[in-house]
């Protein structure tokens, strides 16, 4: 089998576990192909953590959960400088910290002070951790799926705009539908039944497959009108007032060129996910939401009149010609 099916598999054995969220699935792997960071927003109980889990579970890499509480310390995510007595002897010597691993869970990023946060972030944007002046690398498949919590306000720390800007996309999980909740009880009640008598665990797929389906995105062919079509995406955030009198109304501040460049990797992502090696605009509409959705500071105006980012993308998709 090629890199592409072996990804397909991985989404279809995550699928076996996960129900009713096809699209969270998608955006996670999305993710990890284009080298990204992931913000999940969601309601409690809506397979957030589970799918992070079912990939680690399916694919040869190691997950810290990190579970983010205002009492944390930057130390306690990236690790310290530990003294060791030895023979008469002492020294400092680093000891890892949780983000020191392939997949990271952050959960209920918004619980946590900003300096906390800024620890992670840093790792995230750097991929290493310095302390002591020394500079410790993070793995070369690195992927963090922070998840924040959308009620229960009081007591958080939402991110700045600055920082979230550092997140690939912003993915948001709704409820599943009838159907998916009937399934969903009854894998659980399958999942039960089999707990005390364990099958074999399935195969692993190997992180170089990630590594070398990078490679090939890579390749993924994007035409002039796909990138003026991108450009002219971003560009309608930073002047909405050129294509409709709404939207002005709308947005405050723009998408960062961190969208311009998330735009065009996931895009490519998405296109080779579906077997193809050339981008299309269907590829940068499917993923548009994603990119922009936390990049664009709505104003005032906006938010009293119930307006939301995913509104505003959609006219501008509306609005902008296709290449």
């Amino acid at each position: 089998m090629g890199n592409r099916d072996d990804i397909r598999e991985l989404a279809a054995r995550m699928g076996q576990s996960i129900i009713g969220q096809e699209g969270l699935i998608e955006r996670l792997l999305l993710g990890l192909l284009s080298n990204g960071h992931l913000l999940v927003e969601g309601l409690p109980g809506l397979a957030k953590t589970r799918a992070i889990k079912s990939l680690a579970k399916n694919l040869d890499a190691d997950l810290s959960r990190i579970q983010f509480t205002p009492d944390l310390l930057p130390s306690d995510i990236t690790g310290s400088e530990i003294y060791f007595s030895e023979g008469g002897k002492g020294e400092f010597k680093f000891q890892q910290g949780p983000v020191f691993a392939n997949l990271i869970l952050a959960d209920e990023i918004n619980r946590a002070p900003a300096k906390v946060q800024s620890a992670l972030l840093e790792a995230m944007e750097e991929r290493q951790v310095t302390v002591g002046g020394e500079s410790h690398p993070l793995p070369e498949l690195f992927l963090v799926m922070a998840t924040q919590n959308p009620i229960e306000q009081e007591g958080t720390y939402p991110l700045p705009e600055a920082q979230l800007d550092r997140f690939l996309m912003h993915i948001r999980v709704d409820y599943p539908d009838a159907a998916s909740e009937a399934a969903i009880m009854k894998l659980v009640r399958s999942e039960e039944k089999t707990t005390h008598g364990k099958a074999a665990a399935a195969e692993k797929l190997a992180a170089d497959v990630v590594l070398a389906s990078r490679r090939e995105i890579s390749e993924v062919n994007v035409s002039k009108a796909i990138e003026d079509y991108i450009v002219a995406l971003v560009m309608a955030t930073r002047y909405p007032d050129k294509i409709d009198a709404d939207l002005a109304k709308w947005i405050q501040v723009g998408v960062s060129p961190r969208g311009v460049i998330g735009l065009d990797r996931v895009s490519r992502a998405h296109a080779w996910m579906n077997g193809r090696d050339f981008v299309t605009p269907d590829d940068v509409q499917a993923t548009v939401h994603g990119i922009f959705r936390h990049r664009l500071v709505l104003s005032y105006e906006a938010h009293a009149g119930g307006a939301t980012a995913d509104q505003a993308i959609d006219r501008i998709v509306e609005k902008v010609a296709t290449a």
